[in-house]
């Protein structure tokens, strides 16, 4: 995809976001969590071949800590493989990858101290 049309796509990502984004978001969006930025639905460009990119975009991604949270439901039990190829390429551009599935959201305290856990201190 080209750079606008990557734009175009996350730009619709945000404006749609599941209920379970949304209960995250309120807690991560504004710095709220240990002083960290996140953003939610950027991509990350892996590879580019003229005006082609190839990119993923996570669920919510901290800069500053390197860590992409995805947020696992139903969808991702078919789609194990290719996540796990997603999730190596990330690795690779040294980006930590932590999934939480769908129903860990019902604790969201838990939700927020695993994501702390994996802050570089």
């Amino acid at each position: 995809m080209t750079y606008p049309e990557i734009k175009e796509l996350t730009r619709k990502l945000k404006n749609n976001p599941t209920p379970l984004e949304q209960i995250l978001w309120r807690y991560l969006r504004k710095k709220q969590l240990d002083g960290r930025k996140f953003l939610r639905q950027h991509a990350i460009i892996y590879e580019s071949v003229g005006k082609e990119h190839f990119f993923y975009v996570p669920d919510f991604y901290c800069e500053k800590e390197k860590l992409a949270i995805e947020l696992d439901g139903k969808i991702h039990d078919y789609s194990k493989g290719r996540d796990r190829k997603r999730d190596e390429i990330l690795n690779d551009l040294g980006i930590k990858i932590l999934r939480i599935k769908n129903e860990a959201l019902q604790n969201i305290e838990n939700v927020l101290a695993k994501i702390k856990d994996n802050f570089n201190v």
